[in-house]
């Protein structure tokens, strides 16, 4: 698992290998449990094996909203696998049912614990950059509070 970085005009992230690594950890638990256990146990070591994967080291990366989308077609595919569907509005129903957050609020509840320990660093180059980190924590709990407004209506 590694980040990495692309060359950009402005710092950038690739998510391929991460999505390499995120299917190949689904594909193995989902080769195991597949027939043998319920979805539901299916479903939890997805978000308990492989979502980390997937997110490792995101909450330090600018992501945009085309990785954002990415990221939600990812999951919605191991959704359509396990439920064995291709009905768009059955995924989305399965991802309510089983609590799974998007991958926008995921990864803003990461970066929001990562800039809070950020900001309380003793570092002497964390605290140069305090202020922006503090900004930067802001943004991310205003994309929570919507996202969780979002989701309860």
């Amino acid at each position: 698992m590694a980040v990495h970085i692309t060359s950009a005009k402005a710092f950038a992230c690739s998510l391929a290998n991460a999505k390499k690594s995120f299917y190949r950890a689904f594909n193995a638990v989902f080769g195991k449990v597949a027939g043998v256990a319920s979805e539901q146990v299916t479903v939890e070591l997805l978000k308990v094996k492989c979502l980390p994967v997937l997110l490792y080291g995101l909450e330090a990366c600018p992501i945009s909203n085309k990785q954002f989308n990415l990221l939600d077609f990812v999951l919605k595919g191991c959704f359509r696998k396990i439920f064995r569907t291709r009905s768009a509005e059955v995924v989305q129903n399965c991802i309510l049912v089983f609590n799974c957050i998007s991958m926008q609020e995921c990864v803003a509840k990461c970066k929001c614990k990562f800039l809070a320990n950020y900001i309380k660093s003793d570092n002497i180059l964390c605290y140069v950059c305090q202020n922006i980190a503090a900004h930067e924590y802001v943004r991310q709990m205003v994309t929570i509070s919507f996202s969780s407004l979002y989701r309860s209506k």
